[in-house]
């Protein structure tokens, strides 16, 4: 009998772990995925106080205290227009176990899972974790997931699909058609979409839409986080939103596997979404001027880039061996395989970093684009 479960070996360690495990500390990063920005002072405020209080020294409720869950279903009303009762709402240990819960409550053994290729590298893992066949599908050219392509993916096997918008690693933003027809499928296949909108408020050019917001059915499971819109992602502070049922499912999963979200973090969350949301208009700001300085360094390379229009990732088509060079002179990116099959030929580029580290590294790019490529 072997030592360790089959799920278990059929896991990878993240390929972009590989990267920064080869990479020095003297390195430009280009490859991490959180926003270099502090969080909220209120935020931190509310978590001091909190502890101070003595009110974090224990277990909360399972889903998550009143007021964190009742400062998430007010958001959903001012940023999305969508009622969510706060007892539909799940406080997580980040949005990474927010896509856990949900994929382990929906997805029996065999069952196949669609999500976009290139895409995030917990998809494929949590859905081998959960027991279930991964099922990736390509993008369009401009790193959009199609529909069309979903719904041709769909068998009498699929318990789930997975929507990412904006997205990583691409940026992409899915667009109100899109969302409208990821919904439909939803509800006339009968298999759950799961949106992981975590990059919500974290877009450039045109508008955030969920597909919850389209659906007749509760076939829609979102979830979100405080991680990269409020630059929390140490906090590791998520949730989950789905109908009663199936939060009911999810919450059997969660209270074995974490019992509760950190207090401390789950008051600092209520603040962030409570308090001043100027942080976040000057961080997308900033991003947008970052990625405007990236993509014209790189159109000045050669290296063709879909205009990302959310997030805060590029991701240049580049030649065979490339990445690996980059890394070799200094600069830290991903390349695309990590993120899937479909990601060959790419590389991720995270621009959460200063315009001046941009700038020095797309001369390290220039340069070895154009002396060994």
């Amino acid at each position: 009998m072997s030592r360790y479960a089959t799920r278990v070996e059929e896991m990878d360690i993240s390929g972009i772990r590989e990267v920064f495990e080869a990479a020095s500390e003297d390195d430009i990063n280009l490859g991490i995925g959180q926003p270099d920005f502090p969080t909220p002072e209120h935020a931190r405020d509310a978590a001091l106080t909190a502890i101070e209080e003595g009110t974090v020294d224990s277990y909360t409720s399972n889903k998550g205290i009143p007021e964190l869950r009742e400062a998430i279903s007010t958001k959903y009303e001012r940023d999305n227009g969508l009622s969510v009762d706060p007892d539909d709402v799940i406080a997580t240990a980040g949005g990474s176990e927010a896509l856990h819960i949900a994929i382990e409550a929906h997805v029996e053994p065999g069952d196949e899972v669609i999500y976009p290729d290139p895409g995030f590298v917990a998809y494929e893992q949590l859905i081998l974790l959960a027991g279930g066949t991964p099922k990736p599908v390509p993008l369009r050219d401009d790193l959009t997931l199609d529909p069309e392509t979903v719904e041709a993916a769909i068998t009498d096997d699929t318990s789930l699909f997975i929507v990412n918008s904006p997205a990583n690693p691409t940026g992409a933003v899915q667009s109100e058609a899109d969302m409208r027809a990821f919904a439909r499928l939803a509800d006339e296949r009968d298999v759950v979409c799961l949106s992981d909108e975590v990059y919500e408020h974290i877009v450039f050019d045109g508008d955030h839409y969920s597909p919850m917001a389209f659906a007749t059915t509760d076939n829609v499971v979102q979830v979100n986080a405080c991680s990269k819109a409020y630059s929390m992602t140490g906090w590791r502070l998520g949730w989950v939103v789905a109908s009663s049922d199936r939060i009911e499912r999810m919450l059997r999963v969660h209270q074995y596997v974490q019992a509760c979200a950190s207090a401390p973090a789950q008051y600092a969350a209520a603040a962030a979404l409570t308090g001043p949301q100027d942080p976040i208009e000057e961080m997308v700001d900033a991003f947008e001027n970052r990625r405007d300085v990236l993509l014209d360094g790189l159109e000045d390379i050669g290296l063709p880039t879909p205009t990302p229009e959310g997030a805060f990732y590029a991701m240049p088509e580049v030649p065979e061996g490339w990445c690996e060079a980059v890394l070799e002179n200094g600069v830290v990116v991903v390349p695309g395989e990590a993120f899937g099959e479909h990601g060959a030929g790419y590389a991720r580029l995270s621009y959460a970093t200063g315009i001046p580290e941009l700038k020095e590294s797309l001369e390290v790019m220039r340069s070895v684009t154009r002396t060994s490529f």
